[in-house]
């Protein structure tokens, strides 16, 4: 049990440390602490230099002043005021050519500060006792010519004091500021990965049987009120494309149903009597069924394809002319009604089985509406090819008129199917026109009464065509 419980800890621990809150506490830490180390320790750098040079100045201004005097004067004629010292200058040294020290201030050394290299002036620094110095030395010749050289020390203590003052300083309140940023750093990310853990938890308890959950969107305008809009909408496009669904499967059952029946009573009535199931039979009952059930299977298979990953294309140059001579043919021998064709010489670029279902369906949806007459055009602008189908039917209410493109849609409320079809014509139609870069509407037909379905596509080489 106690390896149970070390592993469980060190399982929760690990999680802890893998948190968001943590790794930011210590990021944050960690970002402070070198920030603060940097920025102090490059601060206290330039101002030891700064006080530094501060003192070398002094002291070359007296070495300067007494030098001036020297030059004029022998060493006995110096002022007192220039030996004088104070926290800045702590020694005046004059030395003679041979080095020996023959005036000096209170305090002074009575050796020389720093060993003397030649005549030039020079900056050194010199450990004296306890106390830090550094020297500036001025050569100069007096009047009778001899050579002097003057010594001046500057003490550094004080400054050095107050460096190591600043580097304890420094080494303490550096952690702590890095500690009380890493705390302030989990408690803000804490707060706000709250408000997610909300989100997140309401978002599982929200199953495919309730899709209509909504997530509490909060009064404030932040990230995590974003994340809750738009997951808000993520859902209502799931509950959309759920309803869908569930539409798509109950009206497709309900297409199968009646053909499947027809099939199935047919079938019986052979096995019970089996002198009826004769060429009537099949013609007129089960092979019209057949064929319906087989377009409608087609037809959801082609839907299907194009929700999962859109419609495979194969792309050539069509002669759409073409493929309206040919639909017009057919029409003329399957129905009775009277097709005027308008057709002029258009290519596109295009897949070829696409647009003979477009022309089928678009042709046998006038054919199941029109009184007497259905009238093909093709044409084309500059860019754009145009195929046109009307018929002098019943016509089709504007407030129905982009209801039409959905599946299953017929505009007879008790779902007749006495005019044929299944509703899902001008779907399939609307989704190759789309795949081709197109588009299709529906208005009312040239002259009078009617329905004219007006799709648009990209002609052949046209830059819209290779979009």
């Amino acid at each position: 049990m106690s390896g149970r419980a070390t592993s469980a800890a060190t399982g929760r621990l690990r999680v802890w440390l893998g948190g968001i809150a943590v790794r930011s506490a210590l990021v944050s830490a960690v970002v402070v602490l070198a920030g603060l180390l940097i920025v102090g320790s490059a601060s206290a750098v330039l101002l030891y230099r700064l006080m530094c040079a501060d003192v070398d100045n002094a002291a070359v201004a007296r070495a300067q002043a007494v030098a001036g005097v020297l030059a004029k004067e022998p060493p006995d004629e110096v002022e007192s005021v220039l030996l004088g010292t104070d926290h800045r200058i702590v020694a005046v040294q004059v030395t003679d050519a041979a080095g020996a020290v023959v005036l000096r201030s209170d305090g002074a050394p009575k050796a020389a500060l720093i060993p003397l290299r030649g005549s030039a002036s020079q900056v050194g620094v010199l450990a004296t006792g306890d106390d830090d110095v550094r020297v500036s030395t001025i050569t100069v010749a007096s009047r009778n010519g001899e050579v002097y050289t003057v010594l001046v020390g500057g003490g550094i203590e004080p400054i050095e004091l107050m460096m190591s003052t600043v580097g304890q300083m420094l080494a303490i309140t550096a952690p702590v500021v890095a500690m009380v940023a890493a705390i302030v750093t989990y408690l803000l990310v804490r707060r706000s990965l709250r408000s997610v853990e909300a989100i997140r938890s309401r978002v599982s308890e929200i199953s495919a049987s309730d899709l209509a959950e909504r997530i509490p969107v909060s009064g404030q305008h932040n990230e995590i009120s974003a994340l809750a809009v738009t997951m808000n909408e993520m859902l209502g496009r799931i509950e959309a494309g759920h309803a869908a669904q569930r539409r798509f499967v109950g009206d497709a059952s309900h297409e199968l149903r009646s053909p499947l029946a027809t099939v199935v009573s047919a079938l019986e009535i052979g096995v019970t009597h089996p002198d009826v199931l004769d060429r009537t039979l099949l013609s007129t009952a089960l092979l019209p069924e057949a064929r319906r059930m087989q377009s409608l299977v087609e037809n959801l298979l082609l839907l299907a394809r194009a929700d999962e990953r859109g419609l495979p294309l194969h792309i050539t140059e069509v002669d759409l002319d073409d493929l309206a001579t040919a639909e017009v043919s057919r029409l003329k021998r399957e129905t009775p009604l009277r097709i005027t064709p308008r057709l002029a010489a258009v290519k596109v670029s295009a897949d070829s089985d696409g647009l003979v279902r477009v022309l089928r369906n678009l042709a046998d949806n006038a054919a199941r509406h029109a009184a007497s007459e259905i009238t093909i055009t093709v044409d084309a602008d500059d860019e754009h090819a145009l195929l046109q189908v009307s018929d002098d039917g019943p016509g089709i209410p504007i407030n129905a008129r982009e209801k039409v493109f959905e599946r299953f849609v017929r505009l007879d409320a008790d779902r007749s199917r006495r005019a044929g079809g299944t509703g899902l014509g001008l779907s399939i139609v609307a989704e190759i026109v789309t795949a081709h870069g197109g588009t299709v509407r529906i208005g009312e037909r040239e002259g009078g009464s009617g329905t004219m379905v007006s799709v648009q596509l990209p002609l052949a080489n046209s830059p819209l065509s290779s979009r």
